[in-house]
């Protein structure tokens, strides 16, 4: 087993700590609905009523767009998903956010991001989020140095991390817009389907992605929160 999926309780910093209770209390208004714990989570419905089907994108079913309005994960990147197995489509619907990220090789140096800041279990246990996940691209454009500082710096880190948080699930069709995130700052996402932008500059890669509680968008740049 990955070892970032023991159950060890969250560090007490106050930032995580303020995090849980965010977490706890938030709800779902807009986009999908999950149940109340990550087994028994339902697959996520479309503000079109579609369900969100956790398959990888078929050919056959046309452009981008067109996948997007049938409840499946669209973008470019979405390609480079396994096509089966706990990485694939149907393996992270079935795990929370944190586990399902582990097993998506896209996404490992996010993984041991969120690792380092002791955010494994506030994420698994959170309720019907958005996460803005960047891929080991987005992360290896920052410089190693500062890339290496921030692993380092635990506050810091989970300032950064929560800012890719919102807490509601957001649809495609709810994206476009600003969002309050669990860092307390907004993101604001411009564009539509398939072509999504957050914040003027990191691109939506592979959108619409299922986890038992969060809806995810795989994004090519780490966005920064105001200092």
């Amino acid at each position: 087993m990955n070892p970032i999926l023991s159950r060890k309780p969250v560090t007490a910093l106050l930032a995580a700590g303020l995090l849980a209770a965010a977490l706890s209390a938030c709800g779902s208004d807009d986009g999908t609905k999950a149940s109340d714990t990550a087994k028994s989570a339902a697959p996520a419905t479309t503000a079109a009523g579609s369900t969100s089907a956790a398959t990888s994108p078929d050919p056959g079913m046309g452009s981008p767009a067109v996948q997007a309005a049938a409840g499946r994960p669209f973008g470019a990147a979405c390609s480079a998903v396994p096509k089966d197995g706990a990485g694939s489509f149907d393996g992270m619907a079935q795990d929370p956010v944190a586990t399902a990220a582990s097993n998506n090789p896209l996404l490992s140096t996010l993984v041991t991001a969120v690792k380092q800041a002791g955010l494994v279990d506030t994420l698994n246990s959170a309720k019907n989020i958005t996460v803005f996940a960047p891929t080991n691209d987005a992360f290896a454009k920052l410089p190693k140095k500062d890339l290496d500082a921030v692993l380092a710096d635990k506050e810091k880190l989970t300032k950064i991390l929560t800012y890719h948080v919102v807490p509601q699930r957001l649809t495609p069709t709810a994206l476009t817009g600003g969002h309050k995130t669990l860092e307390t700052h907004d993101v604001t996402v411009t564009g539509g389907v398939p072509e999504f932008t957050v914040n003027g500059a990191a691109k939506v890669l592979c959108g619409d992605v299922q986890t038992a509680n969060a809806t995810v968008y795989i994004v090519d740049t780490v966005l920064m929160p105001a200092s």
